[in-house]
């Protein structure tokens, strides 16, 4: 059905005498990322995959980060008119990131620095920690909250990707970022680690052309998963905080070095979280409670 509805979209739109109509609006809230119940047998977010591979005039795919975010994505999803809109937002509670018109700016914008999480103004960044989607934008910044506290001096730019075709070439999408623009962001030859809420090739496609798609390293989805707690599927795709940080640490040969200590702990707290939930049922507390700026 969605197939047959693009492919209508893209052909009435080129007739003078139909009039645009009301958008198709996904709102997909059952992502993979929280399997209370459901586990490995319901997980695939390759629907965005299939998305994407429609026209660029007649698909927008948004991972709004937080609630502010998806009000301001809705808001505009449900006033446009002849797309298929696809917005992926989970249904548990989440961290609430940005104050309401800073989430109207952010999702205007697609994508955008998060100033407040990044330590580089006025500064080149180290690394890049990128991220789309709620999940990953929970254990991003966890990651970066970690690396803050242990690895002071080093400098991070955190970038959240609202609309997903902003990475994509302005010559492929009408939402594309120049090179110009998409270099300022993830600059010319940084390690960018981008945690992504589908499957990682699809990162890896949409910026393939990108002057530093040689130094994206994308974490996201990869086949793994069963009925577990919410941390224990970030784990399992290696999407979570804890590897998320040992990737910096591997891409950054001033840290191979003198970070070994901190590698080290990453990988204990991995053990320790799977001691902790075979015995107790649910995530560690510093997970269940974790808040910005708790490492």
């Amino acid at each position: 059905m969605f197939n047959q509805h693009a492919k209508w979209l893209k052909i009435t739109a080129g007739i003078p005498w139909r009039r645009k109509i009301a958008s198709l609006n996904y709102l997909l809230s059952s992502h993979v990322w929280r399997q209370d119940h459901n586990g490995f047998t319901h997980q695939d977010p390759g629907f965005i995959d299939h998305v994407v591979n429609k026209k660029a005039e007649v698909v927008r795919v948004y991972l709004p980060p937080d609630a502010n975010c998806l009000l301001s994505v809705m808001d505009h999803c449900l006033r446009s008119r002849h797309y298929v809109n696809v917005v992926v937002a989970g249904k548990h509670p989440a961290p609430q990131w940005l104050k309401m018109e800073e989430a109207v700016i952010h999702c205007t914008k697609g994508i955008g620095i998060w100033t407040w999480a990044s330590n580089d103004e006025n500064i080149e960044p180290d690394v890049v920690m990128a991220c789309a989607g709620d999940v990953p934008t929970l254990e991003t910044l966890a990651a970066v909250s970690i690396l803050r506290k242990h690895v002071p001096d080093l400098k991070i730019r955190v970038v959240n990707v609202v609309d997903l075709m902003k990475i994509q070439m302005h010559t492929e999408h009408p939402h594309g970022l120049s090179d110009m623009d998409f270099d300022f962001l993830f600059t010319k030859d940084k390690p960018v680690i981008f945690a992504f809420h589908g499957y990682p090739w699809l990162i890896h496609r949409l910026t393939y052309k990108r002057t530093n798609h040689s130094n994206i390293h994308v974490r996201g989805y990869k086949e793994e998963g069963t009925i577990t707690t919410p941390f224990d599927m970030a784990v399992l795709n290696d999407m979570d905080r804890f590897h998320l940080v040992q990737d910096v640490i591997e891409r950054l040969p001033q840290l191979k070095n003198s970070c070994a200590w901190l590698k080290q702990e990453m990988q204990d707290k991995l053990i320790e979280h799977k001691c902790y939930i075979t015995e107790h049922g649910q995530d560690m507390p510093e997970i269940r409670n974790w808040k910005w700026g708790q490492a």
